[in-house]
C-alpha cells in the first residue's frame, strides 16, 4: 500500500508544473495574444468600413429615387439641425422640415429623424450613422449629441447655398446665390460631385488635427473642414468614405487642397468637387 501511494505521489510530481514552466506558457500565451490582437482590430475596423460604404450606397439609393420622383431635384441639405427647438421653426425657415434626413428615410422604409424622440436619436447601429464614429464626452461639445442627435455623415452644403448661409471664398455680393433645391440634371460631373462624406465627430480631432470642434457632428449640412478621416487603408493610411452624385463610394484620404488658405470655410465657387 505505501507502495502504490508513493507511485502516485512522485506520478502527481511528474505532471505538475514548475514555476518556470508556467512563466514560459504565460510569456507564449502574452506573445500570441499581442499578435492577435492587432490583427483582429484591422479585421473591424475592415468590417466597420464596409457597413459605412454599405450605409452610403443605401442613401444613394434613396438620393436616386427621390430625384426620379421630383423631377430630377434634391432634398434640402439642412434639417431642423440649423434652427432651434424652443421656440418651433419659424415659418420662413419651414424648409429645413424638408432636409435629406427627414425626406429620404421612408424611401428605405426608415423613419424620418424629426421623428425620433430626444435621448433615443438614431445611433451607430442605424443607418444614419457611420459604424465606426465615436462621440467623445459629453463635456467635449457645444451642444448635448446624446440628446439631440449628431450626424457621421453630411451632405455637402455647397450644393445649397442661400440667404441661410454665407459665400464662398473670393465671391462677394449676390453673385453666388443658388437655388435651394439642387437640380441634379444640372451636374456637369456626377463622378466628381461630392454629395454625402464620413463627418468629424470627434471634437479632438478636427481640421488637421489641430483644431478643437465643439460643434462636430452637430449639423448634417458641412463642408470641406468637416471630413473625417476615420478608417484606415492597408499602411495605416487614415481617411473617409464619400458617397458621389453618381452613387459611387469612394475612399479618400482627404478632401482638402494644397492652394486653399487655412482660414477657408467655403470652397471657391466653380470648385468640380463641391459644386455642381
Amino acid at each position: 500500500m505505501m507502495k502504490k501511494s508513493k507511485a502516485i505521489s512522485g506520478l502527481a510530481r511528474s505532471v505538475g508544473f514548475s514555476l518556470v514552466e508556467l512563466l514560459v506558457v504565460i510569456s507564449v500565451i502574452t506573445l500570441l495574444l499581442g499578435l492577435l490582437l492587432p490583427a483582429l482590430r484591422r479585421a473591424r475596423s475592415v468590417a466597420e468600413q464596409a457597413i459605412c460604404k454599405s450605409r452610403l450606397r443605401q442613401w444613394a439609393l434613396a438620393f436616386g429615387m427621390y430625384a426620379e420622383q421630383n423631377d430630377g431635384f434634391y432634398p434640402h441639405t439642412d434639417g431642423r439641425d440649423r434652427t432651434s427647438s424652443a421656440p418651433g421653426t419659424e415659418a420662413e425657415r419651414a424648409d429645413y422640415y424638408f432636409g435629406w434626413i427627414d425626406l429620404l428615410p421612408p424611401l428605405l422604409g426608415e423613419r424620418p429623424w424629426r421623428d425620433w424622440d430626444y435621448w433615443e436619436k438614431p445611433g451607430t447601429d442605424t443607418i444614419f450613422q457611420c459604424r465606426s464614429a465615436r462621440l467623445g464626452p459629453d463635456n467635449s461639445y457645444k451642444y448635448r449629441p446624446r440628446r439631440t442627435g449628431y450626424f457621421s455623415y453630411a451632405m455637402n452644403s455647397c450644393l445649397e447655398l442661400d440667404e441661410n448661409c454665407w459665400p464662398p471664398y473670393g465671391c462677394e455680393g449676390a453673385d453666388w446665390r443658388m437655388s435651394s433645391f439642387l437640380n441634379s440634371t444640372l451636374i456637369r460631373n456626377p463622378s466628381r460631385l461630392i454629395l454625402l462624406f464620413d463627418q468629424l465627430l470627434d471634437p479632438e480631432k478636427g481640421y488637421g488635427g489641430r483644431s478643437y470642434n465643439t460643434t462636430a457632428g452637430k449639423y448634417c449640412g458641412s463642408y470641406p473642414k468637416a471630413f473625417s478621416a476615420r478608417h484606415a487603408k492597408p499602411g495605416g493610411l487614415l481617411g473617409g468614405s464619400i458617397l458621389y452624385c453618381d452613387y459611387h463610394v469612394e475612399w479618400k484620404s482627404t478632401v482638402w487642397k494644397s492652394d486653399w488658405p487655412e482660414d477657408l470655410e467655403v470652397p471657391p465657387l466653380g470648385d468640380q468637387d463641391w459644386y455642381p
